[in-house]
């Protein structure tokens, strides 16, 4: 319909009121009662807390109460919720160690909170945190997941041996031990997978309310699931009826998984409110980000490629071991493993196997984060495959295009746990291939050595599944002068989801854009549903949207045939007119709304009013697949990359908003380059964050990137009422594998065959200083 037809780049519904400054952000709450919170955090990674004094904190002005581990377990809170979907190596419930919000007798990382100073304002409350002493007794701590599996290793719980939480395996063993055997070539390579953290625009904030008469909390703050929160944290953590919990947001200021994780300060907040009687509102400072957020990725996996004579893939192998933290974080458990079947990316391999030890350490927790082992599993396999290139001798595309899955094998079950319901992925890599002009590769890298200049290419296969089966629930109400409100569970923290929701409600029932109002983020008002993650709110609030404008258009069919004093079998719905076929007499949607109000304008037995709720309830996820090239330019005497090349074409299915979707995979690439070049989160051996602000922890700028190409083929997927794929994470998924197989591909003419993350110049420059340097035996 128009400028809002699906397929149609509309701009942004959203932008308008967020330029003018008219956003309505966490720090934008301001309540005429409430104290600030500030935080007493462990200096320490592991550390027995043998005594704490807030005498002298009490005694300052303003300060109205220092909460401690103590109190916390006077008042018989619970842990902090969290997801146990895996198992032991014995077959029983995974390891889920005790998750206070607040320190009783033990910290466990650097950052964990070890007291709350609630004052008149955020300056005392930090006052406030100077003046507590805090008497520790340091442990031994351990950081990486493999150091923490070792022998000897310090254990951060009695009762969870070698500091394994799980232990995950699938995919047919024997099988791929008899591949390996018979395979003519295997290729083995250790990647290290480093730690990185989001860093939305906009920092987290809580604001925690309890109201005595009602015995009611209320809870402000960003998030991304608001009904998974409530009855979690209703249940586990505060036990009480879930009724008596409300969650509120405004907009979001970025997520990317972040606000995905119930953090410590969430619950924190809310028994401060209770405990002091007045709102609490705590708001993090940037430093403070960096070692109370959670992180992401941080994983050491050794993996293993069996190819045949003629270059076919015979066999996958994954060792892995993924770092969780010294918790397990809301949805922590699940990066490592849930998303593993990318491993399988767009080829025929017949055997594959995977395990996988969730390990403990005295580090950050770790949450999903813009791909959630998405892009670690694709860098698995297409590390490996570029690594066999090289051995063989074969071209890297070419290899790929041997054993590509064909569009006639659709669907295709995995030899994992996914099966493909659509897509063209020899398609993807012949138009990226061209689109990158690959064939004229080597003229490029010869004129760049006469600059003195290292040239790399680099390209990466792309397959994930979004879109996790679940539900989402979308409800329409028209009010009596006709317009109409969307009320859905999806929560925006900056994808433009009005914009898309808009899109398909002009789609589906014609509307007036104009006339088109949200509601989201209050667990009060909203429907319910399962909120925003995982690249699936287009697909799930789209399909609930579908279902539900059917349940529109049915009842406006009858109203309209009442008015129009028609049968209603000869009443026709199309562009947002009730018609009677084969006649120009017609009524609009908006009109027929209005009608629905009017008592003496309904038929018999109907209920006055439209307004409509459905649950869309998705039986699989989508695959989004596509095809990067990564072109990049190495002085060698800097260890200086620079990206001069980057093309994408995308599959995400029916393409409802082509911007959207463009700035969506563009700024997927970016987080997955950041990783590449530069993003890093360190800690040193003793479980010190070595990064904790932007002096250290490098975010890649405008001007680190190139012009990207991005082009659309779409294939629709059955899954869904709307044919669409996620898009959200695709960029990410891509360009990890690409970033560095062409960083690699530059250096591999100075014998250098593998780089692991972040490719910094320092890192970069001593692989290249390291392979120039004569061998001992030399």
């Amino acid at each position: 319909m128009g400028e809002f037809a699906i397929g149609q780049s509309v701009l942004r519904r959203e932008d308008p009121r967020l330029l003018r400054g008219q956003g309505r952000y966490f720090d934008d709450l301001k309540l005429a009662d409430q104290l600030y919170a500030a935080i007493v955090r462990s200096p320490h990674a592991h550390a027995d807390i043998r005594g704490i004094d807030s005498s002298a904190a009490l005694k300052l002005p303003g300060v109205h109460a220092v909460l401690t581990g103590k109190d916390y377990a006077a008042d018989a809170l619970g842990s902090l919720p969290s997801m146990a979907p895996y198992k032991k190596r014995d077959g029983s419930p995974m390891y889920l160690p005790p998750r206070p919000p607040i320190a009783i007798d033990r910290a466990m990382h650097v950052g964990y909170p070890v007291a709350v100073v609630v004052a008149d304002t955020l300056d005392r409350a930090r006052d406030g945190v100077e003046a507590v002493a805090v008497d520790y007794a340091p442990r031994p701590a351990v950081v990486s997941a493999c150091d923490a599996f070792a022998q000897g290793a310090p254990q951060l719980y009695a009762d969870c041996p070698n500091n394994e939480a799980y232990f995950y395996q699938a995919g047919d063993k024997a099988k791929t031990d008899a591949a390996f055997a018979a395979a003519a070539h295997v290729v083995e390579q250790r990647l290290v997978i480093n730690r990185v953290t989001a860093n939305p625009l906009e920092p987290r904030g809580v604001t925690g309310i309890y109201d005595a008469g009602t015995q009611r909390y209320t809870l402000h703050c960003g998030f991304q699931r608001p009904w998974l929160f409530r009855n979690d944290i209703a249940r586990t953590t505060l036990k009480i009826p879930e009724a008596e919990l409300r969650l509120v947001t405004g907009d979001i200021g970025g997520s990317y998984g972040l606000r995905g994780s119930v953090y410590p300060e969430i619950v924190l907040m809310l028994w401060a409110a209770r405990r002091v009687g007045r709102p609490v509102k705590w708001t993090q400072s940037r430093n403070e980000a960096h070692v109370s957020d959670d992180d992401a990725r941080d994983n050491i996996v050794d993996a293993a490629l069996a190819l045949d004579n003629d270059g076919k893939f015979l066999g996958v192998r994954i060792r892995s071991f993924g770092n969780l933290g010294a918790f397990v974080s809301f949805r922590g458990a699940m990066p490592p493993v849930v998303n593993i079947g990318t491993v399988v990316g767009t080829y025929l391999t017949p055997a594959l196997h995977v395990a996988i030890s969730g390990m403990l350490t005295n580090t950050h927790c770790t949450s999903p984060y813009r791909g959630a082992g998405r892009p670690e599993a694709s860098y698995m396999i297409e590390r490996l495959i570029d690594i066999a290139a090289d051995r063989l001798g074969v071209d890297p595309a070419e290899l790929r295009r041997r054993n590509t899955i064909p569009p006639q094998a659709m669907p295709y079950k995995t030899p994992l746990v996914f099966t493909y319901d659509s897509g063209r992925f020899e398609e993807n890599l012949d138009r990226t291939t061209k689109l990158a002009d690959w064939s004229g590769f080597e003229s490029r890298r010869k004129e760049a050595a006469k600059r003195g200049k290292l040239r790399g290419i680099g390209i990466s296969n792309t397959i994930e599944q979004a879109a996790d089966p679940t539900i989402e629930t979308a409800e329409i109400r028209f009010d009596p002068l006709g317009g109409m409100t969307l009320v859905t569970g999806s929560v925006s923290h900056g994808q433009g989801h009005a914009t898309i929701q808009t899109q398909i409600l002009v789609d589906r029932l014609g509307v007036d854009p104009e006339r088109v109002k949200f509601i989201q983020g209050d667990t009060d008002a909203v429907a319910f549903g399962m909120g925003t993650g995982g690249s699936r709110s287009t697909t799930m609030s789209g399909g609930a949207i579908a279902l539900v404008s059917d349940k529109i258009v049915a009842k406006g069919t009858k109203l309209a045939a009442h008015l129009m004093e028609a049968a209603e079998g000869d009443v026709e719905f199309k562009d947002g007119r009730f018609t009677i076929a084969g006649t120009d007499r017609s009524t609009g949607i908006h009109d027929v709304a209005r009608a629905a109000f009017q008592l003496d304008k309904l038929p018999a037995g109907m209920e006055p009013g439209l307004y409509e709720t459905a649950t869309y309830r998705a039986r699989t996820g989508n695959f989004p697949n596509g095809c990067h090239v990564c072109e990049v330019e190495i002085d060698p005497e800097t260890g200086t990359t620079q990206i001069v090349g980057y093309w994408v074409v995308d599959d995400v299915g029916v393409v409802i908003n082509p911007m959207l979707v463009k700035g969506q995979i563009m700024g997927g690439i970016a987080q997955g380059l950041g990783q590449v070049l530069m993003e890093d989160k360190a800690y040193d051996a003793e479980g010190q964050v070595l990064t904790g602000s932007f002096m250290d922890y490098a975010m890649p700028r405008a001007d680190d990137f190139c012009p990207v190409v991005i082009e659309d083929n779409p294939v629709p997927t059955p899954t869904n009422p709307l044919g669409v794929k996620g898009a959200g994470e695709a960029g990410t998924v891509g360009s990890l594998s690409a970033g560095v197989n062409a960083i690699v591909d530059a250096l591999s003419v100075l014998g250098i065959r593998h780089v692991d993350t972040p490719c910094t110049p320092y890192r970069v420059w001593r692989a290249i200083t390291d392979a120039k340097a004569p061998s001992p035996a030399a």
